[in-house]
């Protein structure tokens, strides 16, 4: 399709629009007003102008052969409202696609990752009940999204509070799975073709781990919470699962933090021996992640495990004394429908973990499921749609609340992803990382720091090299990165 973009520089809000309603088009964006365009050719038009004192905002959508059009004029004013000129445009173009598409996305024009930071930002801008009423009126917000953003942000609050302006968390990266997932876009490399790689990541790991430590103590800076992720860390065998902790231990004061979390992610890597190091090292969260509890699902998405090992792995950590377990699933996956993910709810919840992190399927452009595999795969958003509001019936009833939620690009549906606990067991780092509250230190390939200012909303990246083997073998330049950490710190306390 082709968007045309006249008199204004919100293209890249316009663009996102597109893709709620067309998330599988490639976008081609133009800013010459009269550009030739085949008559197949789906056209979106967007444009702005001042006239007669006024500001002037016109929209068109030329879809199958139809031309849809709307026309607003307001105050020049608005101009210094900020993104206000934006929103009106991007209602507008909402409006025209749902009326042509037949359908409306439930969470309105928002195509933004953190839909609760903004709920948040009105509220303390106009008070939490018209912050309400604008997430419904404003962004076309469904009410029962608007619901659970509300909830959502009332529970994380609890997390929020604790950062202070010294606070910081960890993350460690393990790059390695036993197999792709069809639906992965990580930087993440299969044991089989990365097992060489694996002893030498470590060692430099550990490395990077140790002058992280250093630069935050050298700092004076808190930690809050320990997140190792990937990836799946549980690929490490049990000596480099000691060593790797071993490192983390001995230079992080994790005792006095409040969460230290382990991915122990594919069921197929639980095993007794690296539980117990898990166990040794005082870790205090771990996942064990399902995906589904479908055994043809798992095979259409590329899993080797089956469900009768993500029960005996469930069980196994439960023996072995781990009393907060999170499970992951995902809505939406191919093969999967409406009665076959709820038998995964069920026998989820009969499993009786402490959190369950619902994901909606997103086709990322790098995944094997968008590239190769889409012939015989038409996602479903009104499938998932379903599922996602079962999930919250169910979690709701079970006890469950909803403490963090965030949004990707090209989810079925345009719809979220959202982190469920039991009270007392919400994750500390997942509400940090998502809220973007203090700064994330992170280390192993692909990793990003996240140096926040504590005494604004400013934020700066540090990035590791994406691939294993450019972190194993630039890890001297890496290294020299991580300097810049303090760096920025001195430059926000100027």
């Amino acid at each position: 399709m082709i968007l045309l973009v006249d008199g204004h520089p919100y293209h890249y809000e316009m663009e996102n629009l597109c893709r709620v309603f067309l998330p599988y088009e490639e976008i081609k964006t133009v800013y010459e007003k009269k550009a030739d365009t085949p008559e197949s050719e789906t056209v979106v038009y967007t444009g702005i102008e001042q006239q007669d004192g006024q500001l002037r905002l016109s929209v068109r959508l030329h879809m199958g052969g139809q031309m849809e059009k709307s026309e607003q004029t307001v105050p020049l004013s608005v101009l210094d409202e900020e993104k206000e000129a934006e929103r009106l445009l991007a209602v507008m173009l909402f409006e025209l696609f749902a009326q042509r598409c037949g359908y409306r996305p439930k969470w309105g024009i928002l195509t933004g990752v953190r839909p609760i930071k903004l709920l948040r930002r009105l509220a303390e801008q106009m008070g939490l009940e018209q912050a309400i009423q604008h997430f419904q009126s404003g962004f076309l917000v469904t009410p029962q999204k608007t619901k659970l953003s509300a909830i959502t942000m009332d529970n994380e609050q609890t997390i929020l509070c604790r950062s202070r302006a010294e606070s910081y968390s960890l993350y460690v990266s393990i790059p390695f799975c036993p197999t792709r997932c069809a639906y992965c876009s990580f930087v993440s490399q299969s044991v089989d073709k990365a097992v060489r790689l694996m002893p030498e990541y470590v060692d430099l790991l550990c490395k990077e781990l140790i002058c992280t430590a250093q630069v935050a103590e050298e700092l004076g800076l808190n930690l809050e919470s320990v997140y190792i992720g990937g990836g799946t860390p549980t690929t490490l065998s049990p000596e480099q699962l000691r060593q790797l902790l071993s490192t983390v231990c001995t230079y992080f004061p994790v005792l006095s933090c409040r969460e230290f979390t382990v991915e122990a992610g594919r069921p197929d890597t639980v095993t007794p021996e690296r539980l117990q190091v898990l166990k040794e090292f005082g870790v205090t969260r771990i996942s064990i992640n399902p995906q589904t509890m479908n055994d043809n699902v798992l095979e259409n998405i590329g899993r080797r495990h089956t469900t009768e090992q993500t029960i005996s792995a469930f069980r196994l950590a439960r023996s072995m004394g781990f009393d907060n377990i999170n499970m992951d699933l995902i809505a939406g996956l191919p093969g999967d429908t409406v009665s076959s993910y709820r038998n995964t709810l069920k026998q989820v919840l009969l499993l009786d973990p402490e959190s369950v992190t619902v994901h909606t399927l997103a086709l990322k452009r790098s995944s094997r499921l968008n590239q190769s595999e889409r012939d015989g795969f038409s996602p479903d958003a009104g499938g998932a749609s379903q599922m996602l509001d079962e999930t919250a019936e169910k979690l709701f009833a079970a006890g469950f609340e909803p403490y963090y939620l965030y949004r990707q690009s090209r989810m079925v549906g345009n719809l979220e992803n959202t982190g469920w606990a039991k009270p007392g067991y919400y994750s500390d780092y997942n509400v940090y990382i998502m809220d973007e509250t203090h700064t994330i230190l992170a280390c192993g390939a692909g990793a990003v720091s996240k140096i926040k200012d504590p005494n604004s909303d400013t934020l700066r990246r540090i990035f590791n090299f994406k691939f294993p083997y450019e972190y194993v073998s630039r890890h001297e330049e890496m290294i020299l990165r991580k300097k810049q950490v303090k760096e920025l710190y001195e430059l926000f306390r100027e």
